[in-house]
């Protein structure tokens, strides 16, 4: 079974987008929002993009400023939740302490100042490198925690700006766990040495990237947690990229 699609999993992801933080830690999620808004300062937004939403709290936060927004998922299980959270504005999960133990938890949109923005999304389950032609003409699109899932970032990358307007931004964080699961060896764009040299993936993103695109600001860290059970935990820190789509 595919692991996006488990009880355990979503439970992770409710708790992940809606749930406490930890070790000082904010809001990943809602954090990326915040700075693709204050990189979309001053431009149009209309429409916006959530590649790889999962349970959709970058979607909401989005649409606080947009006037719609899309969120996509290749999982059925992330997608399913995140539509009932728009048309409910709540969900149960249950929140693991150890083994078999654990609470009952809530997700409420309302508590989260959310569920206005909710009636400006959408959701649906499709593959980011292979999306319709509906799909396109985004002020904004966000690839939050994907580059590194997917089987061929190199062919993601170089058709991504059809995705955008002409003056679209294209945000994209992810903390690189570069893992042959998910990626074959041959389809990495860094990670690795070339010419003697380290060749990491935002070398890699920015070579494909130049074609279309011009950096708009330097990358910056942002850290996310994911509490797995009371005494576990993944502390990971991603990079969050800028690029604006040239004319």
């Amino acid at each position: 079974m595919n692991m996006y699609e488990t009880d355990e999993l979503l439970g992770q992801y409710l708790a992940f987008h809606f749930g406490d933080s930890y070790f000082g830690v904010g809001n990943y999620p809602a954090r990326c929002a915040s700075i693709c808004l204050e990189v979309m300062a001053g431009r149009p937004k209309r429409r916006a993009l959530d590649l790889g939403c999962a349970v959709g709290r970058t979607t909401f936060e989005l649409a606080r400023a947009f006037e719609s927004v899309d969120g996509v998922d290749l999982s059925n299980r992330f997608i399913e939740t995140a539509s009932q959270l728009r048309q409910t504005g709540e969900m149960p999960y249950f929140l693991r302490e150890q083994g078999e133990l654990g609470e009952q938890k809530s997700v409420s949109l309302e508590n989260a100042h959310l569920k206005d923005a909710a009636s400006r999304t959408r959701f649906a389950v499709a593959d980011a490198c292979n999306l319709g032609p509906e799909f396109s003409g985004y002020d904004l699109v966000f690839a939050g925690n994907l580059i590194d899932r997917l089987q061929e970032p190199r062919a993601f990358l170089s058709h991504v700006h059809n995705l955008l307007a002409s003056d679209g931004v294209l945000v994209i964080s992810s903390p690189y766990t570069l893992l042959e699961e998910f990626t074959p060896r041959s389809q990495w764009i860094g990670g690795f040495e070339r010419n003697g040299a380290p060749y990491r993936v935002l070398d890699g993103m920015s070579e494909i990237l130049s074609a279309h695109f011009e950096p708009l600001q330097s990358p910056v860290d942002v850290p996310f947690v994911i509490r797995e059970t009371a005494r576990k935990y993944q502390h990971s820190i991603a990079e969050l990229s800028a690029w604006q789509r040239k004319a």
